[in-house]
């Protein structure tokens, strides 16, 4: 099929575009300009990318043109910054995706497939592990916005039966990480160790959240385009909780050394926990985490001191 990935050049998009060509896809990236696609070039070449503005409805209309199934991927903010101007997250990500869904009604895509955020939609959670039907109550506008899409996708699928999938993933992590990235703790704390600088922990350390292999990410991805069920919403992790204490010592050990760290003031808008009950896509796609998290701190490493000079 012809396939478009909204944010193909980011951390899990250049892992989907890789997926989808091996797959025997035909796959088209809509980007932002000066994005520096992290596929490998023989990949590239495989791509038909596309750079635009999300925000603009005629650039993304063009791009959704002849594609019959689209990868959302594209976010504009952060959790940590997004309460610092939630119009802007408004307009940049909920008013766009509504723009891209009326495009994609007009060309007849046949599904839209949405990377939501299973680590902020649910808010403080009532219960852990955290089910789909867990009350969300998000504590970010970052949350809010991945929700209030949510919403418009079940709006248009009611619509106009545009067919949907979404994914609540956890914390993605793997190669191709951005370690001097503002998120993505695992490639951060992992580049900052081997270079000897010290870790910020935010707290005691005690936060603990739900990391997943990019590789797992991935093959959730490419199954749910392939899902036909009444079910639409499903959590993705590992439905295992990692402390950062608990993964600043894994990666000593992996690393073989102690890794300097100062603990600063928590954050007000850090959950203190969250693990994901993966039970029903376990069901729904036959589907279950492959790396554990030491073996996926190890392949993640192999990967930054790869790209490193």
């Amino acid at each position: 099929m012809k396939i478009l990935v909204l944010g193909g050049g980011g951390f899990v998009g250049s892992h989907l575009c890789d997926a989808l060509l091996l797959a025997g896809h035909q796959v088209r990236v809509f980007e932002y300009p000066g994005i520096k696609p992290l596929c490998p070039p023989a990949v590239l070449r495989q791509i038909e990318w596309v750079e635009g503005d999300f925000t603009n409805p005629v650039q993304v209309d063009n791009a959704v043109q002849g594609c019959e199934v689209v990868y959302h991927l594209i976010c504009t903010t952060l959790p940590k910054t997004s309460n610092d101007n939630p119009v802007y997250d408004i307009e940049t990500n909920v008013i766009s995706t509504i723009q891209m869904l009326q495009s994609a009604c007009r060309h007849q895509v046949k599904k839209i497939i949405f990377a939501s955020s299973g680590g902020t939609v649910y808010g403080i959670p009532h219960q852990i592990p955290i089910a789909e039907e867990h009350p969300t109550n998000p504590i970010s506008s970052y949350g809010i916005s991945k929700l209030a899409i949510e919403k418009y996708l079940h709006l248009f699928y009611t619509l106009h039966g545009l067919d949907y999938c979404i994914l609540r993933l956890a914390n993605p992590y793997g190669e191709r990480q951005r370690p001097a990235a503002s998120q993505g703790a695992v490639a951060v704390f992992l580049n900052k160790a081997l270079r000897d600088e010290t870790i910020e922990i935010w707290g005691d350390g005690s936060v603990t959240r739900d990391y997943i292999y990019i590789a797992d990410v991935i093959s959730a991805m490419l199954t749910a385009m392939k899902h036909r069920g009444e079910q639409r919403i499903f959590n993705v992790g590992s439905g295992v909780g990692v402390s950062l204490n608990q993964m600043l010592a894994d990666i000593e050990n992996v690393l073989g050394k102690t890794i300097k760290r100062v603990y600063l003031p928590r954050r007000n808008f850090d959950v203190p926990t969250n693990v994901l009950n993966i039970r029903r896509i376990q069901q729904s796609f036959d589907w279950s985490p492959q790396t554990g998290f030491v073996a996926g701190i190890a392949l993640t490493l192999s990967g930054i001191t790869r790209e490193q000079p």
